[in-house]
């Protein structure tokens, strides 16, 4: 008889509580994360999403509460673990497209021939294979958008969080990125996916967290947000949660 397997989550976040400067961003927000799944972190703009990413990622140290990655506290010892895309582009653009893939994973403990491999067989597949020799800076914002997807997914992590990924892509680059998020889900990787187009939501998110002023209003899965708000699609929850606070 086979045993079922047992998973658990790659990100918990317990009771988080993050104060900056005064102010405070994030209030007791507690949710999971688990492998093969695609979560969509959802909410308007300063509404704390950036910020719980931080401070999961250890670069703003949490008031209180408990932010585990792979079940302990993230350092830079887990880089191998997790694959980042963050909303601001980070690339050394005086670099060519090949040096600064190389380089970022042999950061997450790749060989420099691995790296160079993957590197490649990426910008073939993404339409960027004449590019590899270019400088950053010479490339379209799309283009250094999918370099930017290459260095995050180089190192096949646990972990994937892509903060506006799409952003600056035509329709068909989307789909080229969203069907690359959908393989990485089914290989096992957990995806946190932080959008503002509700359609990306509908086609990928498993389960969803919508945080409101940096609280939790909404949690779970697509079926059991629309059931209990009655409505049919997520953008018609999203819009009538901040309605809510634009009337009152």
């Amino acid at each position: 008889m086979t045993m079922p397997q047992i998973t658990y989550p790659i990100v918990s976040v317990k009771d988080f509580n993050l104060q900056l400067g005064g102010k405070q961003i994030v209030s007791d927000l507690s949710f999971e994360v688990h492998p093969g799944e695609v979560f969509a972190l959802l909410g308007a703009n300063g509404s704390g999403k950036t910020s719980t990413i931080r401070s999961l990622l250890n670069i703003y140290q949490p008031t209180s509460g408990q932010l585990l990655v792979d079940g302990q506290p993230y350092t830079p010892e887990h880089a191998h673990l997790v694959g980042y895309l963050p909303e601001e582009r980070g690339l050394y653009v005086r670099s060519t497209v090949i040096d600064v893939m190389t380089y970022f994973g042999q950061l997450k403990g790749m060989s420099s021939v691995d790296a160079r491999q993957f590197s490649l067989e990426y910008l073939d597949r993404v339409g960027l294979a004449d590019k590899a020799k270019v400088v950053i800076k010479k490339l379209s914002g799309g283009q250094q958008q999918k370099v930017q997807l290459g260095v995050a997914i180089i190192n096949h992590p646990k972990l994937l969080i892509l903060d506006e990924p799409t952003k600056g892509l035509d329709p068909v680059n989307r789909k080229l990125l969203l069907d690359i998020v959908e393989e990485y889900r089914a290989k096992g990787t957990a995806v946190i996916y932080i959008t503002h187009l509700m359609e990306e939501v509908e086609r990928l998110a498993d389960r969803i967290l919508i945080i409101k002023d940096g609280k939790r209003v909404a949690y779970g899965t697509k079926k059991e947000l629309k059931k209990s708000y009655n409505m049919q699609t997520i953008e018609e929850i999203f819009v009538s949660i901040y309605d809510e606070g634009q009337a009152s």
